[in-house]
C-alpha cells in the first residue's frame, strides 16, 4: 500500500497530463472550475471532494459505473489483471474495458499505472457495499461484518471451520478471511455443507445479501452461521460476507455486465421524401397554431394568477380555441413563451400578451418562424409536460407558471435526438428502445435498470421528447426529418457534446434548418375557391393580408393542407363593423377568387349590408335611434327586449339605462344589425385593440449543475493552474547564506523558504532589489501577492519594468502583461529555471 497524500499523489498524475488532457477535466467536471483551482494539488483536492465525486459518478455510463464498482470492492491498490477477473471474460467485456478505465482516469476518479489502480477514495467509499447493499448486490466484507462478534464467537467459528485458534480477533478475522479468498479450502468447507444450505447461499449469493433467522434457527442455517459462511448483523438478521459471495460468484463483481450501449430498434421504415413532407406539413401546422394562439391572446389576454402562471380555466378556454386537449394547449403556451413571444404586461391587472418580437417574427418567411420555434423548444428547460403534476410541496404546476424547469431537458431532447440521427434515413425508434439507451448512457440514481423506470425524470423526458418534436416537425412518422437534422447538426449535438450551443451555434441552427424546411413548404397563395354553399377553401396557405381580411369576413370551419372558411350573417356584420362596405367586399372577394363569386354569397353580403346601420345606439346611458319608426316599436314590443327599459325620447328615437355596447350585443342577439355611432353621429369602425407587453427577453435557461466551460475559458483556467503549480512547486535559486531555497521547506533564519502553501516574505529591500535584477536580465521570479480585497496568491511573473513604487510585468498565471503596487508583494525569490 502506498504512503502519503492520495490528493497530492493524485496532483503528481494530474502534474503529468498533458494540457488538452487538463482542458478536457475541467469540460468534463465543470463544477472543479468555481473558482479556478490554484495549483493542481487544489484541483486534485477539489476533484475528490463529495458534491464533485457524486456529480462525476452520475454522469458516468452504465458500463463505466460498474467498473467503477468493481473496483470498488477489489483489492486497493487494484492490478488490472483483478479488475478484469472481477468483471468477467465475456469477448465484449474484454474490449470494453480498457474504455472504461481511461475514461473514470480521464474524469480523475482513478489515478495510478495498470499494477495499481486506485479509486479515489471518496468514490470508494460511495461504492464499496454498505449495510443497505449496493448496485453489485455485495454486503460489507467479513472484517468489517465481523465487528461486532465477541472474541468467544470468533474462535468458536473458526473452530467450525476448522481453522486454527488465535490469540486475538484481529488475526481470528484475518484467518477466515483468507479461508473465504481461498477457492480449494472453500471448495472442501462446501463439499461438507447440507444440501438446503447451499439453497440459502444460492439465494443470496447475487444479493440482496441480507435475510431474517429465527431465534432457533434450523439446522442448515446453524452450520452456516458456526462457519461464519453467515454472519449476524442484528438481532434476526444475518448477511452473506461479500468474499464468500465472490466465491459463489466464480470471482464476478456483476450478475451481468452492460458492456455495449443496447441499439434502438426500429419501429417503421419510410422513404426520406415521406419523412420530410410528414414533418414539413406538422411544422406549418405548428406555426399556425402559435400564431392562432397569440392572436386569441392579443384580443382577450388571459390574467396572470397571484402565484404565477396561467388558471386552469385560462388553459381550457386556450384548448377550446385551438381544438387541441388541455396538455397539447399548454405545449403550444410554453413554447411561444420560451421563444419570447409571449410574457406578462406587469401591468397591477397583469396580464399575458404577446411580446413586441411577436410582430417581428410575423414579418419571417414560414421557414424561419418555424426554425425560431423549434431552436427554442430545444434549448428551453421548461417542461411543458409537468403541467397539471404537482411539486415537491404537492403545489399545483401550472402552465407558464415557477417550477417548470428542468435543467436535464435540453440534454436529453438532443440526446434523443442525436439517436434517431444515428438510424438510417427515414427510420423511426420505439419509445422503449430509445429510453433503454438513454438508461444506459446515464443511468437513473439509485439502482438497476428496471428501478422507478416511470418515476425516473430522464426517462420521462424522452418521452415527452418524442412527442414534442412531432408535434413540432422535426420528426415525422418518428423519423428524425432533413430540416430536424439540421437544426441538430448545426448545434453540435450530433457529436454527442454535452455543451450547449453557443449563441452563434444556435443562429446557426435556426438559418440550416430554415434552408433545409423552405424547399418542403408550400409557397404562400393569394387566392381562394368560392363555393355556392357560402365556403372557401384556401388551397394552402394565405398571404398574410388576405388571410388577416378574410380572418374576419369568414369563419374557420377545419383547417389542414387546404383551409376551409365559411360565411355567415356574423361573420359579415363583423367585416362591416369593422369599417368596410359591402361594394368593397364584393370587390375583395372577386379580386382573390379563382372561381365566380356564388350569388349566395353575394345575396348574404347585400341583406346584412341592407340591414347593417340602420339601428344607430349611442351613449345615454343609450340611444337607438333610426328613421324606420316601425322599426323601433317593433323592438320595443319584442318580449325579448323587456330588461332593456327601452322608452320613446322622440318618434324615431329609444333611450334606455343599459351601456352601449351590451344593448349592441343584446339587439343583435335578437337578430338585428345595429351599428354604434359616435358623438358626431359617424358609425364607429369596431376593430379589435391587439393587446403588447413591453419588450421582453425570452425566459433564461436553468443548468444542471455549472455550466460548460468553453474553449477560451478552458484554455485560461489551463494557464491559471499550470503557473500556480509551478509557483507552488519551482525549486528556488540558492540562498546567499548558501542555502538552498526549495518550495515545502521549512522556514528559518537560515532559508527563507516559506512553508507549503505559504507566500514568499523578504524584506522590501530584497524584493525590490530580486524584481529589478530580474526585470534586467529578462527573468521569472515568484511572488506572494495580496490584493485590494486581501486575498493572498503566489504568482510567476517576468518583470519588465520596475518604477514609481510599481513593478510591470508579464504574469503567467494570467497570461497577460499586468502592474503590481510594490507594498502588496509580500516577498519575492527568483526560480531556478525560466518557465517559459
Amino acid at each position: 500500500m502506498t504512503t502519503g497524500n492520495p490528493a497530492r499523489t493524485l496532483a503528481e498524475e494530474l502534474r503529468g497530463r498533458p494540457d488538452t488532457a487538463l482542458a478536457e477535466l475541467l469540460r468534463a467536471r465543470p463544477d472543479l472550475l468555481t473558482p479556478v483551482p490554484g495549483d493542481l494539488t487544489q484541483l486534485a483536492t477539489r476533484a475528490g471532494t463529495r458534491a464533485s465525486v457524486v456529480r462525476a459518478l452520475e454522469r458516468l455510463d452504465r458500463f463505466t459505473q460498474q467498473t467503477a464498482q468493481a473496483l470498488a470492492i477489489g483489492p486497493d491498490p487494484c492490478p488490472y489483471d483483478v479488475l478484469a477477473g472481477l468483471m468477467g471474460d465475456e469477448p465484449e467485456t474484454v474490449a470494453a474495458l480498457p474504455r472504461a478505465v481511461a475514461e473514470l482516469r480521464a474524469q480523475a476518479l482513478v489515478w495510478g499505472d495498470e499494477r495499481r489502480l486506485r479509486l479515489v477514495r471518496t468514490a470508494r467509499e460511495l461504492l464499496t457495499p454498505q449495510a443497505s447493499g449496493s448496485p453489485t448486490g455485495l454486503g460489507p466484507a467479513a472484517a468489517e461484518a465481523a465487528m461486532g462478534m465477541s472474541p468467544g464467537r470468533l474462535q468458536q467459528v473458526l473452530a467450525h471451520a476448522g481453522l486454527p485458534t488465535t490469540h486475538d480477533p484481529v488475526s481470528a478475522v484475518e484467518s477466515l478471511t483468507a479461508l473465504f479468498c481461498d477457492p480449494k479450502r472453500m471448495a472442501d468447507l462446501l463439499d461438507q455443507a447440507p444440501p438446503d444450505a447451499l439453497t440459502v447461499l444460492g439465494r443470496l449469493t447475487w444479493g440482496p445479501p441480507y435475510g431474517t433467522v429465527s431465534a432457533q434457527p434450523p439446522a442448515h442455517v446453524r452450520w452456516l452461521l458456526d462457519r461464519g459462511l453467515l454472519l449476524p448483523t442484528a438481532p434476526g438478521s444475518v448477511l452473506l460476507p461479500r468474499e464468500v459471495a465472490l466465491y459463489l460468484r466464480d470471482g464476478r463483481a456483476h450478475r451481468s455486465v452492460a458492456a455495449v450501449p443496447p441499439e434502438p430498434e426500429a419501429a417503421g421504415a419510410y422513404g426520406t421524401r415521406v419523412v420530410d413532407a410528414t414533418a414539413a406539413g406538422q411544422a406549418a401546422v405548428a406555426v399556425e397554431t402559435v400564431e392562432e394562439l397569440l392572436a386569441e391572446w392579443a384580443q382577450a389576454s388571459p390574467s396572470v394568477l397571484r402565484a404565477g402562471g396561467l388558471a386552469v380555466r385560462d388553459l381550457k378556454r386556450t384548448a377550446t380555441a385551438l381544438d387541441v386537449a388541455e396538455p397539447l394547449a399548454a405545449f403550444w403556451v410554453e413554447l411561444a413563451y420560451g421563444a419570447g413571444l409571449l410574457a406578462s404586461d406587469g401591468e397591477t391587472d397583469e396580464r399575458y400578451a404577446p411580446t413586441p418580437a411577436y410582430d417581428d417574427w410575423l414579418a419571417l418567411p414560414a421557414a424561419e418562424r418555424w426554425a425560431e420555434l423549434a431552436a427554442a423548444w430545444l434549448a428551453a428547460t421548461r417542461t411543458p409536460g409537468l403541467v397539471g403534476g404537482r411539486d415537491g410541496k404537492g403545489r399545483a404546476l401550472s402552465a407558464l407558471g415557477e417550477g417548470l424547469d428542468r435543467g436535464a431537458a435540453p440534454e436529453v431532447r438532443r440526446a434523443v435526438l442525436r439517436l434517431l440521427a444515428g438510424l438510417p434515413e427515414g427510420t423511426a425508434a420505439t419509445a422503449d428502445s430509445v429510453v433503454a439507451r438513454l438508461r444506459w448512457e446515464r443511468p437513473p440514481r439509485g439502482g438497476g435498470p428496471a428501478d422507478g423506470e416511470e418515476d425516473d425524470l430522464r426517462t420521462r423526458l424522452a418521452r415527452w421528447t418524442l412527442a414534442e418534436a412531432e408535434l413540432l416537425g422535426v420528426t415525422g412518422r418518428g423519423a428524425l426529418s432533413t430540416h430536424g437534422g439540421a437544426l441538430l447538426t448545426a448545434a453540435g449535438a450530433d457529436a454527442g457534446d454535452p455543451a450547449p450551443p453557443t449563441p452563434a451555434e444556435a443562429r446557426a441552427a435556426a438559418a440550416g434548418a430554415a434552408g433545409a424546411l423552405a424547399p418542403h413548404l408550400p409557397p404562400p397563395v393569394d387566392h381562394v375557391l368560392l363555393q355556392a354553399d357560402l365556403t372557401a377553401i384556401a388551397p394552402g396557405p394565405l398571404k398574410r393580408e388576405l388571410a388577416a381580411v378574410l380572418g374576419v369576413l369568414a369563419e374557420v370551419e377545419s383547417k389542414g393542407g387546404a383551409t376551409v372558411y365559411r360565411f355567415t350573417q356574423d361573420s359579415v356584420r363583423r367585416a362591416l363593423d369593422a369599417g368596410r362596405s359591402a361594394a368593397e367586399l364584393h370587390d375583395f372577394l372577386a379580386a382573390h377568387s379563382r372561381t365566380p363569386v356564388p350569388q349566395p354569397l353575394s345575396y348574404l353580403i347585400d341583406d346584412v349590408a341592407r340591414k347593417h346601420g340602420r339601428l344607430r345606439i349611442g351613449a345615454a346611458g343609450a340611444y337607438l335611434r333610426c328613421d324606420d319608426d316601425a322599426l323601433l316599436a317593433e323592438i320595443v314590443a319584442d318580449r325579448r327586449s323587456e330588461e332593456l327599459r327601452l322608452r320613446h325620447l322622440a318618434p324615431t328615437v329609444l333611450v334606455t339605462p343599459t351601456p352601449p355596447d351590451v344593448l349592441l350585443a343584446r339587439l343583435r342577439a335578437m337578430g338585428y344589425a345595429p351599428a354604434a355611432e359616435s358623438p358626431d353621429g359617424a358609425v364607429l369602425v369596431a376593430r379589435a385593440a391587439e393587446h403588447r407587453t413591453p419588450p421582453r427577453t425570452p425566459p433564461a435557461p436553468v443548468p444542471d449543475g455549472p455550466p460548460v466551460p468553453d474553449a477560451t475559458l478552458l484554455s485560461a483556467a489551463v494557464r491559471a493552474v499550470r503557473a500556480g503549480d509551478r509557483a507552488a512547486t519551482a525549486p528556488l535559486r540558492t540562498a546567499p547564506g548558501g542555502g538552498t531555497r526549495e518550495t515545502g521547506a521549512p522556514q528559518t533564519p537560515e532559508t527563507d523558504t516559506p512553508p507549503p502553501g505559504g507566500l514568499p516574505r523578504t524584506p522590501s529591500a530584497e524584493t525590490l532589489a530580486v524584481l529589478q535584477a530580474a526585470a534586467l536580465g529578462s527573468a521569472a521570479v515568484w511572488i506572494g501577492y495580496v490584493n485590494a480585497d486581501g486575498a493572498a496568491s503566489q504568482r510567476v511573473i517576468a518583470p519588465v519594468r520596475v518604477e514609481g513604487g510599481y513593478v510591470t510585468a508579464y504574469d503567467h498565471t494570467a497570461d497577460e502583461v499586468r502592474t503590481y503596487p510594490l507594498h502588496r508583494i509580500t516577498g519575492a525569490a527568483e526560480l531556478a529555471d525560466d518557465p517559459t
